[in-house]
């Protein structure tokens, strides 16, 4: 099998990349992001239908952290709702229209989240 190729999507992509001329650089431990802390965290709840046969998902953007805690907010919301979706792109998708749910959720885990559009 062969592995697949990473592809930089986008220059957020570099946030960890270091370059030194200096010989005996060692990089730092990876500390934990601070903005993986739901109480610092501006999150945006849309819904949006285009790209998707007409069918409606909630839409979670602003979510600023490690991809690990995007992963794990994404599935907690999917399995406390009942419903399918994704993580992609830093922006989390949850089938239907469930945006007033989603919100509530967010709000009780800490987030603040201003709702955009419709």
């Amino acid at each position: 099998m062969s592995k697949k190729k990473k592809t930089l999507n986008d220059l957020s992509q570099l946030a960890s990349f270091a370059y030194s001329t200096n010989p005996d650089y060692q990089p730092q431990e990876d500390e934990p992001i601070e903005n993986d802390v739901p109480e610092k965290q501006y999150l945006e709840a849309h819904f949006s239908k285009k790209g998707r046969g007409g069918k409606i998902v909630t839409v979670i953007k602003g979510f600023k952290g490690s991809d690990q805690a995007l992963k794990a907010l994404g599935k907690k919301l999917k399995n406390k709702l009942g419903v399918g979706g994704s993580v992609k792109n830093g922006e989390i998708i949850i089938q239907g229209n469930n945006r007033e749910k989603v919100v509530k959720l967010l709000i009780e885990e800490g987030f603040k989240v201003k709702k955009i559009g419709g």
